[in-house]
């Protein structure tokens, strides 16, 4: 049987592994942000490449956080599904360096986490709002391509919706 305290070391080094590429994930999405800002799409594919990469790594560092988790929730005779990083930092009360340990990598990745979160939401409104800006400039230019319409009214007493200049085909065979 593998010792707790082994397996502890393993789940704090995969947990620092698990920081360290959320921490570039941070700085590529902070960088990111600049570039929405600027409008480089070129720029903005290949940071979102390299995103993709990160994010690759991380689910796989994250598999290996849950084997981690589950092996110790074997040897602690724990439910695996129900033991958090908090619940096992409390049960490693008689053991004080791992649990500083623990707890420092997981506090950190807490706070990483949601720094990316925070970042990503930052730059999700700014896609939004470009997205918005376009269309918003597609809408006065097409309404700049249309003629205005006339005052031209039907039986009905509604407008006809013609617009001047305006003819519905073919060319004046009169000219």
């Amino acid at each position: 049987m593998i010792p707790v305290a082994s397996l502890v070391e393993t789940l704090v080094d995969v947990l620092d592994r698990e920081c360290t590429l959320y921490e570039k994930l941070l700085g590529l999405s902070s960088r990111k942000t600049t570039i929405i800002i600027k409008g480089d799409l070129k720029a903005l594919a290949e940071i979102t490449d390299e995103e993709q990469c990160i994010i690759g790594d991380i689910q796989g560092i994250d598999k290996q956080r849950e084997t981690a988790m589950k092996d110790i929730a074997n040897v602690l005779n724990m439910d695996v599904n129900s033991l958090k990083l908090t619940d096992l930092i409390q049960v490693l009360e008689k053991r004080p360096a791992d649990q500083r340990n623990l707890a420092v990598q997981r506090d950190r990745l807490v706070d990483v986490a949601d720094n990316v979160r925070r970042v990503n939401g930052q730059n999700q409104e700014l896609l939004k709002s470009s997205i918005e800006m376009v269309q918003f400039e597609m809408n006065i230019i097409q309404a700049s391509k249309r003629a205005p319409q006339t005052a031209n009214y039907s039986r009905a007493a509604d407008t006809t919706g013609e617009c001047l200049g305006y003819t519905s085909g073919g060319f004046d065979a009169k000219q």
